[in-house]
């Protein structure tokens, strides 16, 4: 079993892009993904992107992307009581309007999950 998604919709907000105390930049991002399958309909997806390139800090909502991840719960403290949060913790993104490296993007998920379990075969192409 491996952990991973993959995204395709519109960034909501600019990001906003932090220095952590450990030194690592993160950048936080919401995208808009529309209804598919049984979802009635959008749902707003939260994307932690550690040490994100810097055409990153140029998106402007409404912007459409496409990215790859995994999905990760982590709790946090607020005041007094624990909260937590679910996200998507990129690890490869790519403007849609650059179909090739949207390709490459998916072809490389794709590779990553036949690694993962040598028995499962992930065609993709057009």
């Amino acid at each position: 079993m491996t952990n991973v998604v993959v995204l395709r919709g519109r960034v909501n907000r600019p990001p906003v892009e932090k220095v952590l105390p450990s030194g690592d930049r993160l950048a936080s991002l919401d995208v808009t993904v529309p209804p598919n399958g049984g979802a009635s309909r959008s749902e707003a997806v939260p994307l932690a992107w550690f040490g994100a390139p810097a055409w990153v800090a140029g998106i402007r909502p409404g912007t459409e992307i496409v990215v790859a991840g995994r999905v990760r719960r982590r709790f946090f403290r607020a005041g007094p009581v624990t909260q937590s949060r679910t996200e998507v913790v990129v690890e490869h993104a790519a403007l849609l309007r650059h179909v090739t490296k949207c390709e490459a993007l998916l072809r490389r998920v794709a590779q990553e999950i036949t690694d993962a379990d040598p028995g499962v075969t992930a065609p993709v192409g057009r």
